[in-house]
């Protein structure tokens, strides 16, 4: 099988290199803003979508123009996939309107802002020489640039995105190369419950500590953009504060990326087949602020509990999940997450009342009694077999006639 892989490294550029990648980054930025403007126009006229070709046309014209000859300096290919990711963008965007269903997390495409995402690709492999022996790597107008060589690359140079985050600069090296089927070597099967106060109850009744990486910053964080807010806005004292706040986001980022990381390859490396909560991130960390005519209720208490989902990190740990399972020939499934820790998972008797604190468990007709969270990573588990059992469609089925007998006992 073919394994698709990118290796991250932090470059070392000169002074000159560093001027060229910011050049690079922000005539990026420049297309793709102005060909975002030229798409909402062109709507705006009832004129049909302009495609990659038509839009390369445009390209080749600010080129040669008076006013933009200065986008001859960038290397082509960069300008050109600046483009491509733009109509992806809008694919991705109508896909979801299509289907809301759809895995995809995609908004209407935003201009982009400068110091924000800087990154540009170089998509061709043959225009890319990478020297590993002497840590280095050549790129069209760029030339050879060092990079902090912290592991070997594998397989065929397939394309090269470089990209700007907090003063530093970073190559990603996508490779492809062929590898044996993987088997793994992981006989046994897991059920996992997301939680807040456990990052992750397993269902054999360990679990994982939240690491709250936003939080434990938090006091930090609001203290810098409190000096932020005070300096005058574009000033160098306000650019030095606004670089210490970028910091602390940095760290935060990389802290809880981290933890994602040892904690999903612990778990790939050790179960087979793991089962997981088909949560609805997005859906649960929707503000409910409301508007002025219908506003929300208790938005401080929604707004703190949006805080610590969105710092677990659930949906990269999903993410990081589904690919080294295949990667060690293991496989995840998401499984529905409705009323998993209000069943029994011994009489299957679904309450509310089953669940009497956070924590506590207790079946009000069995009485059957454990952690609210464990007792949901015992229910995703049973329902991942019956999903190997039946079928997706037929799982689900049965769980939307579930949720309607639930829903007309507690009417």
């Amino acid at each position: 099988m073919q394994r698709l892989q990118a290796f991250k490294y932090e470059l070392k550029p000169d002074g000159g290199q560093r001027h060229n990648l910011r050049r690079y980054a922000g005539s990026c930025r420049f297309v793709y803003n102005r060909a975002l403007a030229l798409q909402q126009a062109n709507h705006e006229a009832g004129e049909k979508f302009i495609g990659y070709v038509a839009m390369a046309k445009h390209l080749t014209a600010w080129r040669n123009g008076t006013e933009t000859s200065w986008l001859k300096d960038s290397p082509v290919h960069p300008l050109q996939h600046a483009l491509k990711d733009l109509e992806k963008a809008y694919k991705n965007f109508f896909a979801k309107r299509a289907d809301p269903s759809a895995a995809l997390r995609a908004g209407f495409p935003r201009f982009k802002r400068k110091g924000s995402g800087d990154s540009f690709r170089y998509p061709d492999p043959k225009q890319i020489k990478l020297d590993q022996r002497n840590n280095r790597v050549f790129l069209p107008k760029l030339g050879w640039l060092r990079y902090r060589n912290s592991r070997e690359v594998l397989g065929e140079l397939r394309n090269v995105t470089v990209s700007g985050k907090n003063g530093k600069w970073y190559i990603s090296i996508q490779t492809q190369r062929e590898i044996e089927q993987p088997v793994s070597t992981a006989t046994t099967a897991i059920g996992i419950d997301l939680g807040i106060a456990r990052f992750a109850t397993f269902s054999d009744g360990s679990y994982i500590a939240p690491l709250n990486s936003f939080k434990t910053q938090q006091a930090k964080l609001a203290k810098y953009q409190r000096r932020m807010a005070h300096k005058q806005k574009f000033s160098n004292n306000w650019k030095k504060a606004k670089a210490k706040v970028q910091k602390i986001h940095t760290k935060i980022a990389d802290t809880r990326r981290d933890f994602l990381h040892k904690a999903t390859t612990t778990i790939s490396q050790n179960h087979a087949l793991v089962f997981i909560e088909d949560l609805q991130v997005g859906n649960m960390s929707r503000s409910a602020a409301g508007t002025a005519e219908n506003p929300g209720k208790n938005v401080a208490a929604k707004s703190g509990l949006n805080k610590a989902i969105v710092d677990q990190g659930w949906g990269e740990f999903r993410r990081q999940l589904d690919y080294k399972l295949a990667w060690n020939g293991g496989m995840l499934f998401a499984v529905p997450a409705h009323y998993t820790s209000q069943e029994c998972p011994e009489c299957h008797h679904v309450s509310a009342d089953n669940r009497q604190t956070q924590a506590k468990f207790v079946c009000v007709k069995c009485h059957y009694e454990n952690h609210a969270d464990h007792v949901g990573a015992i229910n995703v588990k049973e329902r991942g077999h019956r999903l190997l059992a039946c079928g997706d469609g037929a799982l689900r089925a049965s769980m939307k006639q579930e949720l309607a007998e639930v829903s007309q006992l507690s009417s």
